[in-house]
């Protein structure tokens, strides 16, 4: 397994490993990069599907604004790594982040906060009641996740991580 992010990881995971593990990503994204995967597995010398195991970040709270305002707090610190940026750039989302870039780099930390759209939080954070988690959890294995590591944040107080745990799991259906 190699842990990847853009293309040419992406490509060496493929094509080399048995699969890749993704990270800081939405469902609609895994498409693109599962696509990367497997199409380099086609033409390795053992072609097969591959591994796809994602991190993905879960906050099974209805509280939105409270998940979105911490979850920022996590996008900007990560995000605004270089490495993750241009991830977020070959994504798509480098038009909704160039605010953030731009008053992280100026220094000002609250100002980029603030400047995260709700919109990538909600692309990048499964949250919403256990049954809305778990409808999105599936969309990241039908555009191609294999295995999930899921993340359980425990942003809502109200929340209780175990009961996630167990609400969350396959066998709770």
């Amino acid at each position: 397994m190699v842990a990847a992010l853009r293309e040419g990881m992406l490509k060496l995971a493929g094509r080399e490993a048995d699969g890749a593990i993704i990270n800081w990503l939405s469902a609609d994204d895994v498409t693109k990069v599962a696509a990367v995967v497997n199409e380099a597995a086609k033409k390795s010398q053992n072609p097969g599907e591959r591994e796809i195991v994602a991190r993905i970040f879960v906050c099974p709270s209805e509280n939105a604004d409270l998940v979105r305002e911490s979850a920022k707090r996590l996008i900007a610190a990560y995000l605004t790594v270089p490495v993750y940026a241009e991830f977020h750039k070959w994504l798509g989302r480098g038009e909704m982040l160039q605010p953030m870039w731009d008053l992280w780099k100026a220094g000002d930390r609250k100002g980029a906060l603030a400047a995260i759209p709700n919109e990538v939080v909600d692309q990048l954070f499964v949250h919403g009641s256990a049954e809305k988690c778990r409808e999105t959890i599936k969309k990241y294995f039908d555009n191609g996740v294999t295995t999930s590591s899921l993340a359980i944040v425990a942003f809502d107080p109200e929340v209780d991580f175990w009961q996630c745990a167990e609400t969350l799991s396959p066998s709770a259906n």
